[in-house]
């Protein structure tokens, strides 16, 4: 572990390797777990604000459980958490032709009618975010459903932060990042 700021990091960010492998996982994150993703206190009213926009781009059955629970859940332990459809995918998951799991809300971002990509946990999966009184532990989150991933991530030399660049900029800003690059060089020269 490693500290940036008010964080503390571990090690696995540049030690282990990850590249999303669709094609073998159908994209199961998204479908595969007992709760829905992790979200943010501000990105509840995001997800009321654009649900209209994001709502055609949804299934019938993503669609029926917002109605029913709302764009948001809040578990038993004040976490808040995208719904599921019965329990099981979140109900903003659309699937492609090919069965591969999608996002709604990344779906209307790339057609331009939205500006806010997705929650910043999908974006930073693998990592995971465990905020604290006083810190936050960023976390890569190992799972067996991604061992594609983490071969493929081997294969083409792509160390976990490097993967989710673009999520931890979105979530702590450049020099953060540019930090965390300075610290993945020391690691990776005494390896």
């Amino acid at each position: 572990m490693f500290q940036i700021g008010k964080t503390i990091v571990s090690e696995d960010l540049v030690e282990k390797d990850f590249v999303c492998n669709l094609g073998a996982c159908k994209g199961e994150c998204c479908v595969a777990g007992e709760a829905g993703a992790p979200l943010e206190a501000d990105e509840v009213d995001i997800l009321k604000a654009i649900y209209r926009d994001v709502k055609p781009f949804l299934r019938p059955e993503g669609i029926a459980a917002i109605e029913k629970q709302g764009t948001h859940i809040e578990t038993d332990k004040g976490a808040l958490e995208t719904p599921l459809v019965d329990g099981a995918e979140c109900v903003y998951v659309t699937f492609t032709d090919k069965g591969i799991a999608s996002c709604g809300i990344e779906d209307a971002y790339n057609a331009g009618k939205i500006d806010f990509r997705k929650p910043i946990s999908c974006h930073l999966y693998p990592v995971r975010i465990q905020n604290y009184s006083s810190f936050s532990a960023v976390n890569y989150h190992k799972w067996p459903i991604c061992d594609d991933a983490c071969s493929l991530g081997k294969e083409l030399q792509v160390p976990v932060y490097k993967f989710v660049k673009d999520a931890l900029i979105r979530k702590y800003g450049t020099h953060w990042y540019s930090e965390l690059e300075k610290v993945a060089l020391q690691i990776k020269n005494t390896l």
